[in-house]
């Protein structure tokens, strides 16, 4: 009677069986070439020279293209940059950005601020350049300084923001003439 039940409940569940495969579904309109080779999120990245610390990078999102030779940030970007003593000399933050793995250029885009102890520079556009340690824009900036603030379009600096020139001069206030 075992074997008569057995052989019932085998026969009654095998119509329920399928050869079918559960396929999933792909989406055609997705190209390879437009997805990033790695992505990460909370990215601490630290660049060094002959083992010190130039400046250590964080950003929410990261994402890398390697045939691009780019990898793009998102989500509250925050670079602390370091002279060579290793000590904090300057902070910059921006929305997004962009590195030119060629040059490591670091391009800071939307809501940029570069501060200082006593200066804080804004703009919507800079420029780290790699190879000479440089804050460049072409963009306009607001600078602004205990003494005084300066606008204008166009701007360049040492990373510390000790020294730095800005072209196109548009406006000019001193605090000693303020009320």
């Amino acid at each position: 009677m075992k074997f008569v039940v057995l052989i019932l409940s085998v026969l009654f569940l095998f119509p329920f069986c399928s050869s079918k495969r559960v396929k999933p579904s792909i989406d055609v309109n997705l190209k390879l070439e437009e997805l990033p080779s790695q992505e990460s999120w909370n990215s601490v990245i630290t660049f060094s020279d002959s083992g010190k610390i130039s400046a250590i990078l964080y950003a929410g999102h990261l994402k890398k293209f390697d045939e691009k030779r780019e990898t793009f940030l998102d989500q509250k970007i925050k670079v602390d940059f370091y002279n060579p003593q290793e000590i904090h000399t300057t902070t910059l933050t921006s929305i997004k950005g962009r590195v030119d793995e060629t040059t490591n250029n670091l391009y800071a885009i939307d809501s940029v601020v570069v501060f200082s102890d006593s200066v804080t520079i804004k703009t919507d556009e800079m420029m780290w350049r790699n190879k000479d340690r440089k804050i460049v824009s072409d963009k306009f900036v607001t600078v602004i300084s205990p003494n005084e603030t300066i606008q204008g379009y166009g701007f360049e600096s040492d990373q510390s923001l000790t020294n730095y020139v800005i072209y196109n001069i548009t406006y000019v206030t001193r605090s000693d003439t303020t009320q």
